[in-house]
C-alpha cells in the first residue's frame, strides 16, 4: 500500500524533531567540571576582589585552560600560522626614571630580538591574508633574562577575562561538525557569541576595519594590548602601554584583493618579509610607551586594568623611546619560528604584572602550552628559546634535557654545594614582584568599571574617514551576510545601532532587514547584571570624541615613504627602452622596486634595439602582488593590447584604487578603456617619453598608497 504522506524535500518535519529534542535536553543541562560539579559562574575568573589578581586555587578556570591547551597538537591552537626573523633593539634615551630594567636603561648596547607574527584562527595551511588578527610577539635576549612582549596588531581584544577564551576560540575556529570555514570570522557560531557579547564591540571595530587586512607585516603597528607595570629603583610603580610603530607607515589591502591575494599566494605576507630582508631591505619599528602614574589609576572614563580598552594617545601621548630593527631570515623554519615559545610571564626586574583578568588568565595558560606543544618543561633549553644570562638552578631531567648539570646537589637551601646557587637581592638584580596591597574578598566577579562597552567602539569608528568607515560596513555586511541564522544578524545590528545607528542602518540594507526598534538585553558580566546575566548596555561620555591616531589615512605618524613597494611594468616587444629605464631609475632612487613583465621569461627587444631582462611573465604575475603599474611607450603597444591577461592586470589596478602611470603610445591602452574615468587623478598620463615629471607626480602619489576616492566613482 502507497504512503499517502506528501514528500517533504527539506526534512522539516526531522528538522522540527531535532529541535524539539535539543531544547528538551537544553532544559535539563547545567554546565559542570569535567568532574561532574556544576558551575555557578563561566564567566569570571576566581579573583581576589573584583579589580583584584586571579587566583591560582580556582581550579574551574585551571581545568577549562588546561584541556582548551591541550586539545590539538603539535600545531598551535592559535596563531598557528607564523613567520619570523632575527633583529636587534636600540634605546634612545634611557627610561630608568620609570623602570629598573637594564635593556631599557642603557642606550650603548643592543638588544638581539627574535619577532614572530601571525594570524589567530586559521591553522598553518591557511592563507595570510585572512580578515583576522595579527600577532606581533618580540622576544628580547636581555642580559637580565628573556622578556617575551607578547601582542598584537590591534590594542584591544575581544574579552575582558581569560575564561572567555576557550570559548572565543572555539567560536571563531571552524564549525566542529563540518571543519568549515577556514581561517575566517565569517559564520554563525562566531557572530552568535559576539551577538552575546557585548565587550567585544570594541574589538569588533578593528576586526571589521582595514587594520585586519593589512598590506605587509613591516607596515603594520603593533601593541601590548594589556597594561604592565615600570617599576624603578625606587620601587615606584607606573603603569605603562606598549606600542610598535612601523617606519613605512600603516597600509591595508582591498577586501577585493585580499581574497584574491589568497588565490594567487597565500605566502604573500611571509614572502614579502623574507624578501625585504634577504635583500637587505631590513624592516623597522620605533617602540613608544604610554606612561600613566600610579595616582592616575581611576582618572580616566575607563579602566586601564580593561584589556577591551585602549587609552586614547591624545590623553597619554605615546613616547618614543627606541628602535627596533629586523635583519635576518631564520636558518630553519621548523627549529625557530615553529619551536620558538613566546609566554607574557617572561619578564624582567623592573616590568611587571598587573591585575588585568585576561594577562592572569594568559600567564597560566601560555605555560601550559608549551608543556603540551613542545612536550618537555625543557622547552626554555631548544636553541631558539634560550636566555643569553646566565642560567643557574636546581630543575632537573624531564624529556628533552639538554644541560648537564654536575655536583650532587640539586636542592635549596644547602650547604654540601656551599649553599650555591644563591639567591640575589634585590640590588643584585634579583626579582622581585611589585608590593602591591591587596586586600579583598575571594569574588567571580568584574567591577562596574568593566560595564561600558560601547563608547570606544563608537570613539573608533567615529574617528575613521568616511572611506573607512565604509570598509568598516561593508566588511560587516560581508561578514553577517555569511551568517544563515536570522536572528543573530538582529542581534548584531541591535549591538552595531548603539554604536552608531549609521552604521546600523548600511548593514541592515545589506542584509535586508530592519534594524531592531529594541534591543535585545545584551549579556553583561559586571555588577548589576539580573539573574540571568543581563544588564542594561551601558555607554559613558568620553572626554575626547575623535583620535586621528586610531584611523589609518588621519594618523599624524603615518609615512609616504614608497621604500620596497613592487612596481610592475606591463612590457611586450617593441617596448621604449627609454620610457622603461627612466622610469625604474627614478623608482629605484626612491627606494621602489620595478617588476618588468612580458609575455615571456628571458629578454624582450626594445624598439631601440636593446634586450631587456623579464622578471615575470602575465602567465604567473597578477595586479594584487604589486603596488602600481605603468605602462612604458613604444611600438610594442599594439602587442601588449592583445594579451588578455593585460586588460584584468589594469582592471584590478583600477577597481583596487592603486596609482597607474603611462607614457606616450601607453595612454591608448587607458583611453581604449572605457571604464577609466577621464578626471582620475590616481591615473596619470603624459605623452612625452621618459618624462621626468610623470615619474615626480607618480612617485608622490604611491606615497599616498591608495586613491580610496575612486571607490566613490565606480559606485
Amino acid at each position: 500500500m502507497k504512503n499517502s504522506k506528501k514528500p517533504n524535500p527539506d526534512n522539516s518535519d526531522e528538522k522540527q524533531r531535532d529541535l524539539d529534542l535539543n531544547k528538551s535536553h537544553a532544559e535539563n543541562q547545567f554546565l559542570t567540571t569535567n568532574q561532574g560539579v556544576k558551575i555557578n559562574d563561566n564567566n569570571n575568573s576566581l579573583k581576589s576582589g573584583e579589580r583584584g589578581p586571579s587566583l591560582l586555587e580556582d581550579f574551574i578556570l585551571r581545568e577549562k585552560i588546561t584541556h582548551f591547551d591541550h586539545e590539538r597538537i603539535p600545531e598551535r591552537i592559535v596563531h598557528a600560522r607564523g613567520s619570523a626573523a632575527h633583529g636587534y633593539f636600540e634605546l634612545y634615551n634611557s627610561m630608568e626614571k620609570y623602570t629598573k630594567a637594564g635593556f631599557l636603561n642603557n642606550t650603548s648596547i643592543k638588544t638581539p630580538v627574535f619577532v614572530r607574527f601571525s594570524t589567530v584562527a586559521g591553522s598553518r595551511g591557511s592563507t595570510d591574508l585572512a580578515r583576522d588578527v595579527r600577532g606581533f610577539a618580540v622576544k628580547f635576549y636581555t642580559q637580565e633574562g628573556i622578556f617575551d612582549l607578547v601582542g598584537n596588531n590591534m590594542p584591544v581584544f575581544f574579552i575582558q577575562d581569560a575564561m572567555k577564551f576557550p570559548d572565543l576560540i572555539h567560536a571563531v575556529k571552524p564549525e566542529p561538525h563540518n571543519e568549515i570555514p577556514q581561517a575566517a570570522s565569517a559564520h554563525d557560531t562566531f557572530w552568535d557569541f559576539i551577538s552575546l557579547m557585548p565587550e567585544s564591540m570594541h574589538m569588533i571595530m578593528w576586526v571589521m576595519s582595514d587594520r585586519a587586512i593589512p598590506r605587509s607585516l613591516r607596515m603594520m603597528e603593533g601593541f601590548g594590548v594589556h597594561t604592565f607595570r615600570f617599576v624603578n629603583k625606587q620601587n615606584e610603580s607606573h603603569f605603562v602601554k606598549f606600542h610598535w610603530k612601523p617606519k613605512l607607515g600603516t597600509h591595508a589591502v582591498a577586501w577585493d584583493e585580499a581574497q584574491k591575494i589568497s588565490g594567487k599566494n597565500s605566502d604573500f605576507h611571509k614572502q614579502d618579509l623574507w624578501e625585504a630582508i634577504d635583500s637587505g631591505n631590513f624592516p623597522e619599528w620605533e617602540l613608544g610607551v604610554q606612561i600613566i602614574p600610579e595616582s592616575d589609576e581611576h582618572k580616566y572614563d575607563f579602566d586601564l586594568l580593561d584589556p577591551t580598552k585602549l587609552v586614547p594617545e591624545e590623553l597619554v601621548p605615546v613616547t618614543i623611546i627606541g628602535k627596533m630593527v629586523l635583519n635576518k631570515n631564520p636558518d630553519n623554519f621548523f627549529a625557530e619560528t615553529e619551536q620558538v615559545a613566546f609566554h607574557p610571564g617572561h619578564i624582567v626586574p623592573g616590568i611587571d604584572f598587573t591585575n588585568d583578568p585576561l594577562l592572569q588568565g594568559r600567564l597560566f595558560s601560555y605555560t601550559d602550552t608549551q608543556l603540551s606543544r613542545l612536550g618537555s618543561p625543557n622547552f626554555h633549553e631548544i636553541p631558539i628559546n634560550r636566555t643569553i644570562a646566565p642560567m643557574h638552578n636546581n630543575q632537573r631531567d624531564g624529556h628533552m634535557r639538554q644541560e648537564i648539570a654536575t655536583g650532587k646537589v640539586s636542592y635549596h637551601p644547602n650547604s654540601l654545594g656551599g649553599g650555591c646557587p644563591f639567591q640575589a637581592k634585590i640590588d643584585e638584580g634579583g626579582f622581585a614582584s611589585f608590593n602591591e596591597r591587596i586586600d579583598a574578598h575571594k569574588i567571580r566577579e568584574r567591577s562596574e568599571s568593566f560595564s561600558d562597552h560601547f563608547s570606544q567602539a563608537a570613539l573608533f569608528y567615529n574617528s575613521q574617514t568616511a572611506i573607512e568607515q565604509d570598509h568598516i560596513a561593508n566588511a560587516l555586511s560581508f561578514e553577517l551576510g555569511k551568517v544563515e541564522t536570522v536572528a543573530i544578524r538582529e542581534r548584531m545590528l541591535g549591538l552595531l545601532n548603539f554604536i552608531n545607528s549609521e552604521l546600523a542602518a548600511k548593514v541592515a540594507k545589506s542584509l535586508g532587514i530592519p534594524v531592531p526598534k529594541t534591543i535585545e538585553k545584551p549579556i553583561n558580566h559586571g555588577v548589576g547584571a539580573d539573574d540571568n546575566g543581563h544588564h542594561e548596555p551601558t555607554k559613558v561620555k568620553q572626554n575626547i570624541q575623535n583620535s586621528d591616531a586610531l584611523s589609518m589615512l588621519k594618523n599624524p605618524t603615518i609615512s609616504n615613504t614608497i621604500a620596497t613597494r613592487q612596481i610592475a611594468f606591463l612590457c611586450a616587444e617593441g617596448v621604449n627602452g627609454d620610457s622603461v629605464k627612466a622610469m625604474k631609475t627614478a623608482l629605484q632612487n626612491a627606494g621602489a622596486k620595478a617588476v618588468i613583465i612580458a609575455p615571456h621569461l628571458g629578454t624582450i627587444v626594445s624598439e631601440e634595439g636593446t634586450e631587456i631582462p623579464v622578471d615575470q611573465t602575465y602567465k604567473i604575475a597578477a595586479s594584487v602582488l604589486f603596488d602600481g603599474i605603468f605602462i612604458p611607450g613604444g611600438k610594442g603597444i599594439d602587442a601588449l593590447s592583445k594579451i588578455k591577461e593585460v586588460k584584468e592586470f589594469i582592471n584590478d589596478t583600477y577597481n583596487h584604487c592603486k596609482f597607474i602611470a603611462a607614457e606616450a603610445e601607453g595612454t591608448q591602452i587607458l583611453k581604449n578603456k572605457g571604464d577609466i574615468k577621464e578626471k582620475d587623478a590616481g591615473v596619470l598620463q603624459s605623452e612625452t617619453i621618459a618624462d621626468k615629471a610623470l615619474s615626480t607626480s607618480f612617485i608622490k602619489a604611491l606615497g599616498r598608497h591608495r586613491f580610496w576616492e575612486r571607490e566613490k566613482m565606480l559606485e
